[in-house]
């Protein structure tokens, strides 16, 4: 995984999807100097049973920002798209191509955003979230589209060539490109813990325990330590 860069971009469709990985790259990422944001398409808002959207957008994106400052990022935004009819198409490019001339970032992570996904070990896997499948798609074209000044003409943010490398978060058991965060896995098993309620929605187990076995899942083993994985595309 390459180094030469000092300002990543992380984009996310919902609180939480971070947390599941990512994260642990993310506090290695800063614990070595770089400047990590992250950028949010929805607010979860419908991501908990039980729960109004208008009770749990709010409760969500603090749990994100909380999650977000135990990683070391301070930066977090929120685009404001409804949450579970994300779509890949120009308005989201749009609204992707604007934060990102915002941010200017040499680095942008985005999620997996494949049909399925199966985490090491299990099988058969999980039919991915049609939001996850939405914002993938339309992060990648919206790199092209930051640096383009007549996609979007109407944008005010001046234009941003400078995104180096996407980096797409990889459930491939033997992943192109690796990084070492052997040193930020228990910050990230903090920074997932910061979701409380959500977790506390999601089973009965104790959150600490959910949120050590997510991520012992997440992060890869190997000669002791824990890798995440990603696939590496020029900006």
């Amino acid at each position: 995984m390459p180094d030469d860069w000092q300002r990543a971009l992380v984009v996310a469709a919902h609180p939480d999807d971070i947390e599941y990985g990512a994260a642990a790259a993310v506090a290695t990422w800063t614990a070595a100097g770089k400047e990590v944001h992250y950028l949010l398409a929805t607010r979860g808002e419908a991501g908990i049973a039980g729960l109004s959207p208008a009770e749990a957008g709010p409760l969500r994106e603090e749990e994100e920002r909380r999650s977000a400052a135990v990683v070391g990022v301070s930066e977090v935004e929120f685009l404001d798209h409804r949450d579970g009819v994300l779509e890949a198409g120009l308005g989201l490019r749009r609204d992707l191509a604007a934060a990102i001339r915002r941010h200017r970032p040499e680095l942008v992570v985005t999620m997996w955003g494949g049909d399925t996904w199966t985490p090491p070990g299990v099988t058969p896997g999980y039919v991915n979230s049609a939001d996850h499948r939405a914002l993938t798609r339309s992060v990648l074209d919206a790199v092209a589209d930051a640096a383009n000044e007549w996609i979007f003409p109407d944008l005010t943010e001046p234009r941003w060539a400078g995104v180096q490398y996407i980096a797409v978060h990889s459930v491939d058991p033997e992943p192109p490109h690796v990084v070492d965060v052997t040193v930020g896995v228990e910050k990230a098993v903090a920074s997932l813990t910061e979701h409380r309620r959500y977790l506390e929605a999601l089973s009965d187990e104790p959150v600490e325990e959910q949120a050590r076995r997510q991520i012992d899942m997440a992060t890869l083993a190997e000669d002791g330590g824990r890798r995440v994985g990603f696939r590496l595309y020029w900006g």
